[in-house]
């Protein structure tokens, strides 16, 4: 698969750098970015994918979250995609709002016209992204941890509870707890997947959880969220994950954090302890 290398830099003794594909997936192009830390210059490391919220790109993880120096440390490869495809041709939010289509693919597979062109994006993290990075650089794929934010944490929970056997540690902070009852995810489900709602149930992070059973992958997910986040009664709900994980026997590590809202100071603060946990079940 060709690769285009934006950029490339030297960081804390590995190297960061931004690229860009084609994605036969989304029928688009497509960018990421990789942070290969110093021991990949000898033996294949494990690695960490973090997705990120809505607005964001490849970048805001990478610029913002401050985890380069402690990934270094342990030997973990950070890997972050863009979050939708992008184009001229690709469709964006008829009224030009943020929280649907360019910048919020949900990490979900669109079967609604003009939607279900590109926006595949859970077949992306969980095939062409997966080949991409694993056939390119040196991670190893047995030692793979996912996490990520907001519209990000949804899709890292939706995701790896759907797919234990490709993620062997599980986190997320301040996740979208559900589609079904979050006006975000009401909005974005109904154009991607139509008004049948018994199809979002998959892409819905408390309804995964509560079919998911005791899922031998994770001995213990970790979800960190602010208790001053201005979207946590409304659209976050995290009360339904709880609620969802105990029914199911899901052993979830669910932390609320007074004074912290949405944002990257939140996760800047919280970004090493989330590190050492992926770390230490990934054998960094």
């Amino acid at each position: 698969m060709t690769i285009e290398t934006l950029s490339e830099t030297s960081c804390f003794g590995g190297r960061i750098g931004f690229y860009r594909h084609p994605s036969t997936v989304n029928n688009c192009d497509m960018q990421f970015s990789v942070f290969v830390p110093p021991q990949a210059a000898d033996r294949k490391v494990p690695v960490l994918t973090f997705l990120s919220g809505l607005t964001c790109t490849e970048e805001n993880f990478m610029v913002k979250s401050g985890a380069q120096r402690v990934a270094a440390e342990l030997g973990l490869m950070l890997v972050s995609p863009d979050t939708s495809p992008r184009g001229d041709n690709v469709p964006d939010d008829p009224d030009g709002d943020y929280d649907f289509g360019l910048a919020a693919g949900f990490y979900l597979n669109a079967t609604e016209k003009p939607w279900s062109r590109h926006y595949q994006m859970y077949d992306y993290i969980t095939r062409e992204l997966q080949a991409l990075v694993f056939d390119t650089f040196p991670g190893d794929p047995e030692r793979h941890g996912l996490t990520g934010h907001s519209m990000g944490g949804h899709g890292a929970l939706t995701i790896g509870l759907r797919n234990p056997q490709m993620f062997r540690s599980l986190s997320a902070f301040a996740p979208i707890c559900t589609t079904l009852h979050s006006p975000w995810g009401q909005k974005a489900l109904g154009y991607y997947l139509g008004d049948d709602r018994s199809t979002w149930q998959d892409y819905d992070a408390s309804e995964v959880a509560r079919r998911s059973g005791e899922v031998a992958a994770y001995d213990r997910i970790l979800v960190d969220q602010g208790a001053d986040d201005p979207f946590l009664a409304e659209q976050l709900k995290p009360e339904l994950l709880e609620a969802a994980c105990k029914e199911s026997g899901l052993p979830l590590d669910l932390r609320i954090h007074a004074g912290y809202d949405h944002g990257y100071y939140f996760i800047s603060t919280f970004i090493e302890e989330h590190l050492r946990f992926h770390a230490t079940r990934l054998g960094a």
